[in-house]
């Protein structure tokens, strides 16, 4: 018989997982105060009784189910949450539109980096079950979502690709960029809704200061790197991008990417 885990023991398994789990909760409630809430009360059932944390699975699996359990008990809310606006609140609600359980699953395959098999031990299903929904939920957010993309790419025949793709999932490109200058001008005189970008350009000039332009003056926006140097932008000494795809990339790469950006992204900009 497995025995449950000392308070000690436990503060460390769930310390470093805890900052997840509140990142995980505010994307699915939509509302900082309210994820936070529900954060609280996983906390408050595993300091409760301690055989709720399952020591079978890995500590970010077993804390994230504690939660799903006090998320599903309380009727798995859905809305914009409180105090949203902007992309936030247009992502709850898309999110809320979603078949029954597949924005859960969406969220902790597309969000945490869960596989198939976690996410079944954390929703109670199995790993293929899971699998379904990730997919039942991918292909009703792609046919929700129309928008504008502007492409930053230096390589044409890369860039005639990605274009390709884009428009195959029902968006509109905006124009393709070369240099830093031309990503701008573009944006300024057709407001993109997303931005599809590599690092380095035509010019020497850089991908990031362009995306980081654009921002600055047209407001956040998600995006999405495509790039062969992607070191360059996970220093951890800066924000880092949620949307990051390295070359050589797969048109299912950019086609997951593009969708979850226009669902889920709130890009800050990269300064350094």
């Amino acid at each position: 018989m497995t025995q449950s885990p000392r308070a000690e023991e436990l503060s460390r398994l769930i310390g470093s997982e805890l900052p997840y789990l509140r990142r995980y909760a505010r994307a699915l409630t939509g509302s900082q105060t309210s994820g936070d809430a529900y954060a609280a009360a996983t906390l408050e059932a595993i300091l409760a009784n301690r055989e709720v944390f399952a020591l079978g699975l890995s500590p970010k699996t077993a804390l994230f189910k504690v939660f799903n359990d006090i998320w599903v008990s309380s009727g798995a809310p859905a809305g914009a949450g409180d105090g949203t606006s902007g992309i936030e609140a247009q992502a709850q609600l898309r999110l809320a539109g979603l078949t029954r359980n597949t924005r859960e699953a969406l969220l902790l395959h597309s969000i945490e980096g869960f596989a198939a098999e976690d996410i079944g031990a954390i929703m109670g299903v199995s790993g293929a079950d899971a699998a379904e929904l990730i997919g039942i939920a991918r292909d009703e957010m792609a046919k929700a979502i129309a928008g504008r993309v502007l492409v930053i790419e230096d390589e044409a025949i890369i860039a005639a690709d990605i274009a390709d793709i884009v428009q195959g999932l029902g968006h509109v490109v905006t124009g393709i960029a070369r240099t830093r200058t031309e990503a701008v001008e573009l944006a300024r005189n057709d407001p993109p809704e997303l931005v599809l970008a590599d690092i380095q350009l035509a010019d020497r000039s850089s991908g990031v200061d362009a995306v980081n332009d654009i921002l600055s003056e047209l407001g956040d926006r998600p995006v999405v790197f495509i790039t062969a140097f992607p070191e360059r932008l996970l220093t951890g000494e800066r924000p880092e991008p949620a949307f990051l795809i390295s070359k050589p990339y797969t048109e299912h790469q950019v086609r997951s990417a593009v969708s979850q950006a226009m669902f889920f992204a709130s890009t800050e900009t990269l300064g350094a």
